[in-house]
């Protein structure tokens, strides 16, 4: 009979799901373990095969993402981290769209009743107490992504951290009529990076205008992160005149690019006009200069991978919950560097 990922792991004296890591050159094992468990995948001359270990396992070697909308950056960001990672196990793929809450439910109890996966990715979805207990009580390992809840495995960002940081920073240059560029308020992210903003106003001493936050009008198939969101709630602000902010917060980059558009419309400059910070990093913020807040989402998405994998292929019983950090990236769209251009030659 041929060696079997089994015969390694019981050699080797670790879990099926390390063996896995190590054969796949996952981050997430210690490099002497790996060691270990590549010397006796060497001795025994295994050779995974992924289809094979799925009949062997009565598995389907297929992880199913849910996921709001394939087309905005950060969903895209996030998937192309974690394509890459589940090739890497020699595992499928199947993406589930999903624009309503109705639907949502709908492909959860598809999900749980055909078994045509091993586990699942939920995607910047918030869950109800019913739902994750349908889920616990179903076993099919599942992890959140770009939301949270107490009882199920997470992979988050410091939203609330970064939206503060991003307005700290508009602070610190000078400002104090600051506004929002907001996502819908079903969006968790959206919800928190609004606390973030109002936490660093009142920590600064500077009060909260109603009329300064702009929540992004939510229309059906979108969440208000895109591109034509930023444009009309920029347009608002500027309907406000000479009251209207001079500094903004854009809670995405995809929201910001739409907003600078309207300015750029509007006969003004910025940030000589109006100064932006925007919220991911996408690709397309480096070039043309928006200062913004970095979220590793393509890191995000390896690690989701990693540890569903790790469900799936051990028994775990410890809770994971990862935050990311976020960073500041700063570039033209703020004003930073133009102050520092103007204090090298003075």
């Amino acid at each position: 009979m041929s060696v079997t990922i089994y015969d390694v792991a019981k050699r080797a004296g670790v879990g099926i799901g390390t063996v896995s890591r190590a054969i796949n050159n996952s981050g997430s094992i210690a490099p002497r373990t790996k060691e270990k468990v590549l010397a006796v995948v060497k001795e025994l001359g295994y050779r995974p095969h992924a289809s094979a270990r799925g009949l062997a396992r009565r598995r389907t070697n297929t992880i199913g993402v849910v996921v709001p909308f394939f087309t905005g950056y950060f969903f895209v960001e996030l998937l192309r981290g974690i394509q890459g990672e589940v090739s890497k196990f020699q595992y499928d793929l199947i993406l589930y769209n999903v624009d309503e809450t109705n639907k949502k439910e709908m492909i959860l109890r598809k999900v749980l009743q055909e078994r045509k996966v091993d586990g699942m990715l939920l995607i910047s979805l918030e869950m109800t107490n019913n739902e994750v207990w349908e889920l616990r009580r179903s076993r099919l390992p599942i992890v959140l992504v770009d939301s949270y809840h107490p009882d199920l495995d997470s992979v988050t960002v410091e939203n609330r951290r970064g939206a503060y940081v991003a307005t700290q920073h508009l602070i610190r240059q000078g400002h104090s009529r600051i506004g929002m560029i907001d996502g819908h308020l079903k969006s968790s992210p959206a919800r928190v990076r609004l606390e973030g903003y109002k936490n660093a106003l009142r920590d600064h001493d500077i009060g909260f205008r109603r009329e300064y936050l702009v929540i992004s009008d939510y229309v059906t198939g979108e969440d208000g992160f895109n591109r034509k969101a930023g444009y009309q709630a920029m347009k608002q602000l500027l309907h406000l005149g000479s009251n209207r902010p001079t500094a903004v917060f854009v809670s995405s980059d995809i929201q910001a690019i739409g907003a600078m558009k309207a300015i750029e419309e509007d006969g003004l400059n910025v940030p000589n006009d109006m100064a932006i910070v925007g919220f991911d990093d996408i690709e397309l913020a480096q070039y043309i200069g928006l200062t913004t807040m970095r979220q590793p989402m393509f890191e995000m998405g390896k690690l989701a991978v990693d540890r569903l994998v790790e469900c799936i292929t051990d028994v775990v019983t410890n809770g994971f919950k990862k935050v990311f950090h976020t960073s500041l990236i700063v570039r033209n769209t703020c004003g930073a560097l133009r102050h520092q251009s103007h204090n090298q030659i003075t």
